[in-house]
């Protein structure tokens, strides 16, 4: 079973590894302490039961309790999903810097590398056009490039 431990925000990695290596040191029914990115102030332990969770989160610096209910494997899964944030973006599209130093700058996609989940960019607006290489995570799509057959 899945539950969601409250710790303090900003603090879910150093909470997630005091937890790791006490459990290395004693012998709990905890199986796995998982920190997804996003959900700010909670952490997620997967037990054998609420009442072992309980017991071994006790004491413990930067945690501040367990919430009553359970999560399901599905509601895991939905959290844990890779969302690559590159596979939405094609090439020709027009898109926005949402941070960096090149926030609100908008630019267009001339380049996407799906692996390293990168695009080379071309900003707008500017005097002199500079490819830029960044991560597909620090801009939103504005405008989707046309199709030729549509």
């Amino acid at each position: 079973m899945y539950f969601v431990v409250k710790v303090t925000a900003g603090q879910e990695r150093i909470a997630a590894n005091m937890l790791q290596n006490r459990l290395s040191k004693e012998d709990a029914p905890i199986y796995s302490v998982l920190v997804v990115e996003g959900m700010r102030g909670y952490i997620i332990v997967e037990a054998e039961d609420e009442i072992s969770v309980r017991s071994f989160i006790t004491k413990e610096r930067n945690i501040r309790g367990i919430l009553p209910k359970a999560l399901s494997e599905d509601e895991i899964n939905k959290l844990v999903e890779v969302k690559n944030l590159s596979q939405m973006i094609e090439k020709g599209d027009t898109v926005e810097f949402t941070s960096g130093p090149f926030k609100g700058y908008k630019a267009k996609v001339i380049k996407v590398d799906e692996v390293k989940d990168d695009i080379t960019v071309e900003l707008m607006d500017v005097v002199v056009p500079i490819p830029i290489t960044t991560k597909g995570s620090t801009t939103r799509v504005i405008q989707k490039a046309s199709k030729a057959g549509e």
